[in-house]
């Protein structure tokens, strides 16, 4: 961050102030005009004007920049102040959305894990279903492998604890007294991924919501995580 100050002088209380001609300068200006002239034809004629325009014709009053250093200085703390209680205001606020969002993620998990039995349920009767339909008599032991490798491919239980323990770890990161914005956006990909995994191995249209859910306060959680440092 950086601030940029620029001091121009004002004219005295009135609209006047005192014009000190450098008068060295002028003279040697003078006498430079009259050579320059000898050398030109027709030269045309330099008023008194234009000389006080040339530089170093015109003495600055020297300023006591004592004062305005002081208020300067004085305006700038009061800035930076109130530029600290604002990014700390700030940085409450996202620390409680992102707090709230750790929250509901976790909510959301346990949801579909509750539904898990349900899940499996479903699963078994539709397979048991699809036998009754085709009018075969199925080794009961075959059923039960088949619902084993059913299980697996769609077990989310792994990527359950990841979420949960990256929400902790986000939790845990919020509470450092340093910056964190990279280490939030690092867990925010690794919340993403696993919120992935879980909406493709879902296998009913409630459990698919949830994940769609998480992903929708993960997103929001990003977004907010860009503002930190």
């Amino acid at each position: 961050m950086e601030c940029n100050l620029r001091f121009r002088a004002s004219s005295t209380q009135g609209g006047e102030s005192e014009i000190l001609v450098n008068e060295p300068r002028v003279l040697d200006l003078l006498k430079a005009c009259e050579l320059v002239e000898d050398w030109m034809i027709n030269p045309a004629r330099v008023t008194a004007l234009e000389v006080l325009k040339w530089p170093g014709a015109i003495l600055e009053s020297e300023t006591d920049m004592a004062p305005l250093h002081e208020a300067a200085m004085d305006l700038l703390d009061k800035a930076l102040d109130d530029l600290i209680a604002s990014r700390e205001a700030e940085g409450e606020r996202i620390q409680t959305m992102l707090e709230q969002r750790c929250e509901s993620i976790a909510d959301i998990v346990q949801q579909v894990r509750k539904r898990r039995p349900e899940v499996m349920a479903a699963l078994r009767e539709k397979l048991l279903q699809r036998i009754a339909d085709l009018d075969v008599e199925a080794d009961p032991q075959r059923v039960e492998q088949e619902l084993v490798m059913m299980a697996q491919k769609i077990d989310v239980e792994e990527e359950m604890d990841r979420l949960l323990a990256h929400i902790a770890e986000v939790e845990k990161v919020l509470q450092r007294d340093e910056a964190v914005g990279r280490r939030l956006d690092f867990l925010m990909q690794e919340l993403n991924r696993e919120a992935n995994t879980l909406s493709s191995k879902s296998q009913d249209t409630e459990t698919t919501r949830l994940a769609v859910d998480i992903k929708v306060l993960i997103e929001q959680m990003r977004e907010q995580v860009q503002n930190i440092e």
